[in-house]
């Protein structure tokens, strides 16, 4: 708790270089951008600036709340017909046939910094911003548990097409020793050339990744690889100002991002939740599970059948997120009709979620992602930076709502998250986990606001998951241990198999949040014990 400001990010470092800019001066974006590159650089397997990202922000002055989607579109190249004619029937997960799509994030930082200089007060500079990060490339860093695991997952030699990525040169000379091995947790690890793209970029701003010498190095290691990003690619690159999308829940607002990212789902299940009176059912009760799993399932159903580009497709988000249409999901629901799950494309969720609210009100939530940990694997040769795999994600089936296309953006599962009281924040959260992040942001507000929950007690509170996450081939429901034995056999007899996980799974994802005291205007910040994470305040 702190009366001034407060961030909250997945791991600690980036927390306190968030902190640091706010006690220099930085408004609430500022400490976002810090806190942003330095997750670049000491959570290399979750995101960095080869990825995306998305922003929800709130400027406590004008009281105005945006949304930028930084997210990249397809390559020029990147046709359905490109890939059928090479015998693929689905983009490949891996390589430099998968890295199809330009990264948004650095371009993120350079419009949400450009946003706050014209609107918000600072005394903080641009290159100081990636100051820490610079630091922690060039200097080295501790190596995280979860840095050591994920890497020892993805150098599984059994699994050539999705593991194995040491079989990719820059990788290996990366992220493993000298001997071929992940490097151990508390090992100092260092990474030289992507401090010399940070540098680039502090010293000449965001462009500067999609023009300049870090561009043409992408570039030279596509052409000498078969890689796809062009110059004109990365040249062309903007990202995009949005208005968020909201509903209403007990009172309060609910915001998110509107397509091409899942935020309509998050918001789809608050929806129907609307309508059904948790305060009367047992939080932790199977029932409590049931109703939250049969309202995902709802919304993944409408979730699948229209998420893609919206510059390609109408999709009726007025519709899907209409009183009338959640209330005809709850009775649905609460008549006990079984929801039909619809096979998803198993969208994984190898990222990373952080928020800030500074002293002047200014609020911000974002998530950052390279799509499957390691993303592509793909590193171009001298830059340090990890290329994404999210256009893997589209589909090759012409008739598909998320087929590919040139210039396309692809169904994103990342998507910030704030819960309004009035015209004012009161929840400023998200997490990582694919499939998860919905689910899991419907656990931080039903926890919170129908059960009185702290925000530390909502994010360690036992959680599910229903879907795919972090390439697992089940559809199953998963459970954590510590779910009671007769909770998870009640729900067992409901949907059949289920996974009961370890008592703090890393699989189900690493959330934040930060609750703003409407009266006092203290705020309270929790992070996440299944990842690195800390929440800071002043």
């Amino acid at each position: 708790m702190a009366p001034n400001a407060m961030v909250t990010s997945p791991h600690y470092l980036a927390s306190q270089s968030g902190m640091s800019i706010l006690k220099k001066g930085g408004n609430a974006i500022d400490a976002a951008i810090a806190i942003a590159s330095t997750l670049a650089v000491v959570y290399p397997h979750m995101n960095g600036i080869g990825g995306d990202n998305f922003w929800l922000i709130h400027n406590g002055e004008t009281k105005e709340t945006h949304g930028l989607n930084a997210s990249g579109r397809a390559v020029n190249h990147a046709t359905i017909d490109f890939y059928k004619k090479q015998g693929y029937k689905s983009i490949p997960a891996r390589g430099y046939l998968s890295a199809n799509t330009v990264p948004g994030a650095v371009d993120g930082w350079g419009e949400a910094y450009h946003y706050a200089s014209s609107s918000m007060s600072s005394s903080v500079q641009w290159h100081e911003l990636l100051a820490d990060a610079i630091s922690y490339a060039e200097g080295g860093f501790p190596v995280s548990p979860s840095q050591h695991h994920w890497t020892k997952v993805n150098v599984d030699k059994s699994d050539q097409e999705f593991r194995d990525l040491g079989r990719f040169k820059e990788f290996s000379k990366t992220f493993l020793s000298e001997e071929g091995l992940p490097y151990e947790p508390g090992d100092l690890f260092k990474q030289p050339d992507l401090a010399i793209s940070m540098k680039e970029i502090a010293e000449k701003g965001s462009r500067a990744f999609y023009f300049g010498e870090i561009a043409e190095k992408i570039v030279n290691d596509g052409e000498l690889n078969g890689g796809m990003i062009t110059a004109a690619d990365l040249e062309s690159h903007t990202s995009t100002w949005v208005e968020p999308i909201t509903t209403s829940y007990r009172g309060y607002t609910a915001y998110n991002l509107p397509p091409n990212t899942q935020g309509f789902a998050s918001l789809s299940i608050l929806n129907i939740l609307n309508n059904i009176a948790l305060s009367e059912v047992e939080e932790g009760s199977s029932l409590y599970y049931q109703y939250i799993i049969e309202a995902t399932k709802a919304a993944f159903k409408d979730r699948d059948q229209w998420l893609t580009d919206p510059e390609f497709i109408d999709i009726p988000i007025d519709k899907l997120l209409s009183q009338e249409h959640g209330k005809d999901l709850a009775e649905k629901i609460l008549a006990k009709v079984p929801m039909e799950m619809s096979k998803p494309l198993d969208p994984k969720g190898d990222t990373v979620s952080f928020s800030v609210v500074d002293e002047d009100g200014n609020a911000v939530s974002v998530i950052q992602s390279i799509y499957h940990d390691f993303g592509s694997g793909i590193i171009p040769s001298k830059t340090g930076i990890v290329l994404q795999n999210r256009g893997s994600f589209f589909s090759l089936d012409e008739n598909h709502v998320n087929a590919l296309a040139p210039r396309k953006r692809t169904f994103h599962t990342l998507n910030p998250a704030m819960l309004f009281h009035g015209t004012n924040p009161y929840l400023v959260y998200g997490t990582m986990g694919g499939e998860g992040q919905p689910q899991t942001q419907a656990a931080l507000v039903t926890r919170v606001i129908d059960y009185g929950f702290s925000v530390q007690e909502a994010i360690e509170a036992p959680r599910w998951l229903y879907g795919r996450t972090w390439g697992a081939g089940s559809n199953t429901l998963k459970l954590e241990g510590r779910i009671p034995g007769e909770v998870m056999n009640d729900l067992r007899k409901v949907y059949g198999e289920i996974e009961k996980l370890g008592n703090w799974e890393d699989t189900m994802g690493h959330a934040g949040m930060i609750l703003i005291d409407q009266k006092s205007n203290v705020k309270h910040g929790g992070a996440d014990p299944r990842g690195d994470g800390l929440a800071l305040g002043y």
